[in-house]
């Protein structure tokens, strides 16, 4: 488990802490070279709403900050990727998961952890700083929540929908291109296909799509075929 000595010890360099909101925000976006106009103040309104300790979902509010900052700045591929990156560092890394979770850590040590981080998986600078952003706030315990919410606002922008799939084997590629048609069809818009093998629902498969899930599973089967015979 990393410790906040042991970060210390492998000389990672943190971003620097600010008192003012809007000054850590300054570091965040040295790339900009925007006058103070009305659109600039609008912009950090935005990404002031998203430390809002009181929002009943303050990924969602984070995701749309760094969203209508991609936009803004042109950034949204090489950001999409860093979060993409980081999605599976995250579900591949216990250690990384407790850096980002617990409340042992202060906000500098995250801040140290991350930095070294984005350093090691080449991240571009936006998505860096914003991981400093979430740090000094205390927020990176939501950094999962916002890099999903962050996906879906992306899949809206690109006219996508997102699809997690659940097989008890691995898809073929004809296969796939037989789901993809079969969403674009029901849908009316480009598939994102997420797999994933589950050798315990047997065969079949089970399609995730927004909230709505279609279970076409063969254990979904057996057990509705099970609960018929109980109740005959």
């Amino acid at each position: 488990m990393l410790s906040g000595a042991r970060l210390a010890a492998r000389g990672y360099s943190g971003l620097s802490r600010s008192c003012a909101f809007y000054k850590r925000f300054q570091a965040f976006m040295p790339e900009l070279d925007l006058p103070p106009t009305l659109a600039r103040q609008r912009l950090f309104r935005r990404l002031n709403l998203a430390d809002d300790s009181r929002a009943s979902d303050v990924g969602a509010r984070y995701a749309r900050a760094l969203f209508d900052l991609c936009i803004e700045t042109g950034v949204l591929d090489a950001v999409e990727a860093d979060l993409k990156s980081l999605k599976t560092m995250i579900a591949e890394s216990a250690d990384l998961r407790v850096l980002l979770s617990s409340p042992r850590f202060s906000g500098e040590d995250k801040a140290k952890g991350l930095n070294a981080i984005g350093a090691r998986a080449g991240l571009t600078p936006t998505t860096g700083k914003f991981l400093g952003v979430l740090a000094s706030n205390r927020r990176t315990s939501a950094l999962a929540p916002i890099i999903s919410a962050f996906e879906r606002l992306v899949e809206a922008h690109r006219g996508v929908i997102s699809a997690h799939v659940v097989t008890a084997v691995p898809l073929s590629a004809a296969q796939t291109d037989a789901l993809s048609s079969a969403l674009r069809n029901a849908f009316g818009k480009d598939p994102r296909i997420e797999t994933h093998v589950d050798p315990a629902i047997l065969g079949g498969l089970r399609v995730r799509v927004g909230s709505r899930l279609y279970d076409a599973s063969l254990k979904s089967k057996l057990d509705s075929l099970k609960f018929a015979l109980k109740r005959a």
